[in-house]
């Protein structure tokens, strides 16, 4: 098999592997080396389903001596096998890479003989890169769970960014789905890396020339539906990863039914709305101080796909709201659908030299399309007219609410 031909076999496998974003590396070239890394990330284009195709993104191997059920490379799949040796990775990241083509590189694995062995040969291709080629430029590798703790180690000296992928958001879906897989040979290297960032970090602080470990940190993926996992299960799987292993972010794979097995029959794609909601989640999770008990309960344990999480969660407690923009506190301002950062940041500005009113808001540049149904801007409420929370989610899902009724003052009536 020539060197196209495995091309096109192991781009085409690494396809469901979403977890490929590049930004944090601040990796700068020496000693007359090739290209370099920056803090902006590299240059992103993306399929028309969203999914990040902006780095060289391979597998090794699309072999593998697991039997996952849901994943097209398993071991009892009949489909075509190709295999790269670490020269062949590091030669194609560096033709492509001289040709414009890319700015980095994205590898992933299936696992080959044991995960020591397919860790060794990922490690590998990172060395001839950085050390043979001098390639300074973003390199982002999945780690291969229950691989050895030095060979982890190794890579994080190499590499800008890794994923170590936790594969299924339950214990129980992995044990049905994945029964060769263990969540502790998962989880174990999330901590050992954990561990290592914060050791090279302080000893950064210390001695300059201390090399950087992982300088883009840790990410990993879950598939999602395919155990029939509801939305609350994910998002406080993700909440503990982002406590327990300090997680750069959690990517969301919807599960495709890409492989016959008798424990997903009847399970249909994953709607990519649903993904577009939990990674919203995930973002008021991680940005805007949400607990994942905030935005789900056991008694409504999934999303409406019709509105966002920060809406559908203002709307569940509606009684905080509205609140008047000018005392509200910065955390409070956070809460409310339509503002973020930027728009709160303006507003605790602005206020300390005026009252703000409407016209403020337009001339601060500040959109209240969303907000206004939630706020009070010097005593004026324009939201729309509801009887009821149920009422206002009718009427902030619908596609135009220009002929709803607006008020001049917040009545619930």
């Amino acid at each position: 098999m020539d060197i196209r031909e495995k091309l096109e076999i192991l781009a085409d496998a690494a396809k469901y592997d979403v977890s490929c974003s590049s930004s944090g590396s601040n990796r700068k070239n020496k000693n007359n080396g090739l290209g370099n890394g920056s803090m902006g990330g590299i240059c992103h284009s993306y399929s028309e389903d969203g999914r990040c195709i902006s780095l060289l993104k391979i597998l090794m191997t699309n072999a593998c001596i697991y039997n996952c059920e849901y994943c097209i490379n398993r071991r009892e799949n009949d489909t075509h096998r190709a295999t790269f040796s670490p020269e062949e990775v590091a030669n194609l990241t560096m033709n492509f890479y001289r040709r414009n083509y890319i700015e980095g590189l994205f590898l992933s694995s299936g696992i080959i003989k044991n995960p020591d062995y397919t860790m060794e040969r990922l490690v590998k291709v990172a060395e001839i890169l950085r050390y043979k080629y001098y390639f300074n430029g973003y390199i982002h590798m999945k780690a291969i769970p229950g691989s050895s703790q030095d060979l982890v180690k190794k890579m994080g000296l190499l590499v800008d960014r890794m994923s170590i992928n936790i594969e299924l958001p339950t214990q129980k879906a992995l044990s049905i789905l994945a029964p060769e897989k263990k969540i502790a040979d998962i989880t174990r290297p999330m901590g050992n890396v954990k561990n290592e960032m914060m050791v090279y970090g302080d000893d950064r602080k210390k001695f300059a020339h201390t090399p950087k470990f992982l300088p883009a940190g840790q990410t990993t993926q879950m598939i999602i539906g395919a155990g029939r996992e509801s939305d609350l299960e994910i998002i406080k799987t993700s909440e503990k990863l982002y406590n327990n292993y300090a997680l750069k972010r959690v990517y969301y794979s919807g599960f495709v039914p890409v492989v016959k097995s008798k424990f997903t029959q009847g399970i249909n794609k994953t709607p990519l709305l649903r993904e577009h909601r939990l990674y919203q989640a995930d973002f008021l999770m991680r940005g805007y101080s949400f607990k994942a008990d905030d935005l789900l309960s056991k008694n409504d344990a999934n999303f409406d796909l019709s509105i966002d999480p920060k809406s559908n969660w203002a709307i569940n407690n509606i009684e905080r709201f509205p609140i008047e923009i000018n005392t509200a506190s910065y955390f409070e301002l956070m809460k409310v659908p339509g503002f973020g950062r930027t728009y709160a940041n303006r507003i605790i500005e602005a206020r300390q030299f005026r009252k703000l009113t409407y016209d403020s808001l337009r001339a601060l540049k500040i959109s209240t399309k969303r907000a206004k149904h939630f706020i009070l801007v010097n005593g004026v409420y324009r939201g729309l007219k509801f009887r009821d929370k149920n009422d206002l989610k009718v009427l902030m899902s619908a596609p135009d609410t220009k002929n709803y009724q607006q008020l001049s003052m917040f009545d619930v009536g």
